[in-house]
C-alpha cells in the first residue's frame, strides 16, 4: 500500500493524515477547479482557491470513511465541488437574492463551465432522477462534467471498463437529452 493511499483510507479519521495529504493533492484539486471556473460568467465571486478549500472541508468532515484509492478521493472531490456550485446556484436563483429565470441556449456548452443558474440546477434535478434510475450513469457525468475527468479516468474511478463508461456515457446523454428538451436543444458532447 502507497503513502498516498495510506493517507486516503485515514483522511477522515486522523487530522495529521489531512494534513500531509493536502500538499500532495492540492494542486491537482486547484487545476481541476480552475479549469471549472475559467469560463464562468463574468464577475464570479467564487474562486478557484476558495472552491478547493470548501470542497476540502467538506471532504475532511465527511462520516468518517476513508478513500479506497486516488480514483475514489477524487470522485468525492468532484461531487463535492459539484454540490457546491449547485448549492451557490440555488442561492442565487432564491428570489430574495434577485435570481431570476433566464432561457439558455445549450449548443456549445460545456457544463457547468458555462452555465447558467438556472440550467444547472435543472440539471442537477435531472442528475438525481437519472440517479434513481441509474446509479452508475449519474455518477459517470458528475465525475466527467463536476469533476473534470476524462471517461478513462471516470472508467476508473467506478471501477468498469472504458467500453461499459462509454455505453452508460451514451445512455446518460440520451436521457438528460430527453429530461432537459422541453426548454433547449441537446446538450453538449463530451465523447473525447
Amino acid at each position: 500500500m502507497s503513502d498516498m493511499t495510506q493517507l486516503l483510507t485515514a483522511v477522515t479519521e486522523d487530522s495529521k493524515a489531512a494534513e500531509e495529504l493536502l500538499p500532495l493533492v492540492y494542486e491537482e484539486l486547484r487545476r481541476l477547479a480552475a479549469a471549472k471556473m475559467d469560463n464562468e460568467a463574468p464577475g464570479q465571486t467564487l474562486q478557484p482557491t476558495a472552491l478547493v478549500h470548501e470542497a476540502w472541508l467538506r471532504i475532511v468532515a465527511s462520516d468518517g470513511r476513508g478513500f479506497q484509492n486516488r480514483a475514489h478521493f477524487f470522485g468525492a472531490a468532484a461531487e463535492a465541488m459539484r454540490r457546491i456550485l449547485i448549492e451557490r446556484a440555488r442561492r442565487k436563483s432564491a428570489r430574495r437574492h434577485g435570481g431570476g429565470l433566464e432561457r439558455v441556449d445549450l449548443e456549445g456548452i460545456d457544463l457547468p463551465q458555462h452555465a447558467s443558474t438556472d440550467l444547472l440546477l435543472r440539471v442537477d434535478g435531472a442528475l438525481e432522477d437519472l440517479a434513481r434510475e441509474d446509479v452508475r450513469a449519474a455518477t459517470l457525468v458528475k465525475l466527467r462534467f463536476f469533476g473534470g475527468l476524462s471517461m478513462e479516468e471516470a472508467a476508473s474511478a467506478l471501477g468498469v471498463t472504458d467500453r461499459t463508461a462509454r455505453r452508460d456515457w451514451r445512455y446518460a446523454r440520451a436521457w438528460l437529452f430527453d429530461r432537459l428538451k422541453v426548454s433547449g436543444p441537446e446538450p453538449p458532447s463530451q465523447d473525447h
